[in-house]
C-alpha cells in the first residue's frame, strides 16, 4: 500500500533513535538516491523511549555514514507516535524488544504499517542489528552499518520483482 502522495513510506525505529534506526534512514536515502527512487518512497525514524528526543544521532553514527559518503543526512530524535501506524507502509524494528515495543504502542484495530524486523531481510540470517551504542566501539557502529546495507539492499531488490 503506498501513501496518500502514492509514495511507499518506511519508518525505522529502535530504542534512543540516535544510532540503528538513523543509520538504516540514511542507508536507505543513500540507495535510493544511488538508483534514481529518492521521488518514490518517504522515510523517517523514531524513538520507542524518550531519552533523546530533540536531539541529533550519535556524533559516532554520522562519522560511520561520513566514512561511507553519506554526509548530507539531517535528523531530529523523535518519539514513535500511534499516529505512525497509519502513516506509514512499513515500520522496521530492529531487534525482538523493539517489535515488543511497537506491539505496546499500535493502536486497537486496523493499521496501515506492516511491522517487521529489518533484520528479515538479511542475506546472512542475522535476524537481530544489535545496538552499538552499547558496545561503544566504532567497529560495532561499522557492523551495524553493513548490517542494515545488506538489509536495506535486499529489501529494495525484492521491491522490483
Amino acid at each position: 500500500m503506498a501513501a496518500p502522495s502514492g509514495k511507499q513510506s518506511v519508518l525505522f525505529i529502535c530504542l534512543g533513535n540516535i544510532c540503528r534506526s538513523p543509520m538504516a534512514e540514511a542507508i536507505m536515502q543513500h540507495l535510493l538516491a544511488q538508483r534514481g527512487e529518492s521521488d518514490k518512497w518517504e522515510l523517517d525514524s523514531a524513538a520507542t523511549a524518550d531519552y533523546h528526543i530533540g536531539k541529533q544521532p550519535d556524533k559516532r553514527t554520522l562519522q560511520t555514514l561520513k566514512k561511507h559518503g553519506i554526509t548530507n543526512y539531517k535528523h531530529t530524535v523523535r518519539l514513535l507516535t500511534k499516529k505512525d501506524f497509519n502513516d506509514f507502509d512499513i515500520i522496521f524494528g530492529m531487534d525482538d524488544d523493539n517489535m515488543s515495543d511497537l506491539e505496546e504502542v499500535k493502536p486497537k484495530g486496523e493499521c496501515r504499517a506492516k511491522l517487521q524486523m529489518l533484520g528479515e531481510w538479511d542475506p546472512n540470517m542475522e535476524r537481530i542489528i544489535v545496538d552499538p551504542y552499547w558496545i561503544g566501539t566504532m567497529e560495532a557502529f561499522e557492523t551495524t552499518y553493513e548490517h542494515c546495507l545488506r538489509c536495506l539492499t535486499a529489501f529494495l531488490d525484492a521491491q522490483k520483482s
